[in-house]
């Protein structure tokens, strides 16, 4: 009786480090495919977020004739909720602001990058987008 008690207690090591090896190997084969997911995701927001901003810097160019100086200038004026944070950086001070190419245009932002130098799934630069 003392015998069969003590085998119904627990595991054994063999059996934890079989189903520890098990979970592993799951493992194994999940994390990259989350990894790659998130990566989708924040390229997708990043282009989200690029066409937004420059929507919103055409509607500000066309209602006021000049360009904004700022992009607390769309803020301001309501053409933007707020400024996006970059998904890429993680920062909402890290954009790289484009100026327009005609010096006599008014304004300073003609258009926006990411402040990224890193490499987007496809192989061009964020920056570039």
């Amino acid at each position: 009786m003392k015998n069969q008690l003590s085998r119904l207690r627990g595991f054994t090591l063999i059996e934890v480090l079989v189903v520890l090896a098990i979970i592993a190997t799951l493992l194994s084969l999940v994390t990259p495919r989350y990894f790659s997911s998130i990566d989708r995701a924040r390229e997708s927001s990043l282009r989200h977020d690029l066409i937004v901003m420059r929507d919103a810097i055409d509607k500000f160019y066309s209602d006021t004739g000049r360009y904004p100086d700022s992009l607390f200038d769309l803020v301001e004026r309501k053409y933007l909720r707020a400024i996006p944070e970059d998904p890429i950086t993680e920062s909402t001070e890290s954009w790289i602001l484009v100026a327009p190419e005609d010096a006599n245009i008014p304004g300073e932002i003609y258009d926006i990058r990411s402040g990224s130098e890193a490499v987007a799934s496809d192989g061009s630069y964020y920056a570039e987008w």
